[in-house]
């Protein structure tokens, strides 16, 4: 019978506390030459993943208004899952991260997936949970809501309510219908606009895409709106004399 015993490998040793050095820092120095590189590639594969959401919004609207004799889907800043596109504001019975104010919206028969209602580089979240929305409606779309009550501003200013609307007007390609809107004003579906200037950005524009955000206009198309101005930041004053309001205020509805 033959005893089988442990030979010891020859020709192996292990690496010195020297070439372990070398090798690590080797890696930290590749690292650091990739990762300059890979952020915008991630950067921009959100980028497009935001337009792409908001492009599925778009579709889902003009196929509501297509399916509703062109009315165009509600946009209301009151809870009304019966007439708004997404339930209403946040509240502690429908609160950010909960999927009911997507699910219980007159869109979401149209674009039947919660996660296109979520930019893919918005970050906000309430005890761990992501935020559900991250965009929100052109207050002058969907409803005569800037038209009523104390919103009322001047009556040369346009609301929209039907696709026809719309279509009698040259400047569709230039109107907005959705945007990220930064989870510092992002309370609703509904986002606010005061052609007056009252309250210049008082709902704010997303930031998450290098200081811009997502957003898709009338006739369909999509894309990043930067804000150029320093002094255009979520939370700070901001001047009606704003390069980035007065751009805004143009693209948002017109007399």
């Amino acid at each position: 019978m033959l005893f089988l015993r442990n030979i010891p490998a020859r020709n192996q040793r292990a690496f010195t506390l020297i070439e372990l050095l070398v090798v690590i820092t080797i890696i930290a120095i590749l690292a650091a030459v990739l990762v300059p590189v890979l952020t915008p590639a991630k950067a921009k594969a959100k980028s497009a993943g935001c337009l792409n959401n908001l492009r599925q919004l778009a579709l889902g609207w003009t196929m509501y208004a297509d399916d509703n004799n062109g009315t165009l889907v509600g946009n209301l800043p009151q809870p009304n899952p019966e007439t708004s596109w997404v339930n209403g504001y946040f509240s502690p019975q429908f609160p950010a991260t909960n999927q009911a104010i997507i699910r219980q919206g007159k869109l979401y028969a149209y674009v039947a997936n919660p996660s296109v209602f979520h930019c893919p580089a918005d970050t906000a979240q309430i005890g761990g949970v992501p935020n559900v929305l991250s965009y929100s409606m052109n207050g002058w779309m969907g409803s005569r809501t800037m038209n009523q009550g104390q919103l009322t501003v001047s009556s040369t200013y346009r609301t929209f309510a039907r696709e026809s609307e719309i279509s009698a007007i040259s400047a569709t390609a230039r109107l907005w219908v959705f945007s990220d809107e930064d989870s510092s004003t992002l309370n609703d579906g509904w986002f606010m606009v005061t052609m007056d200037d009252r309250q210049p950005f008082a709902s704010f524009p997303g930031v998450h895409h290098q200081h811009g955000g997502g957003m898709t206009f009338a006739d369909g198309h999509a894309q990043i709106f930067k804000l150029h101005d320093p002094a255009t930041v979520p939370g700070k004053y901001i001047s009606a004399a704003n390069a980035d309001w007065i751009l805004f205020k143009q693209m948002t509805t017109e007399h």
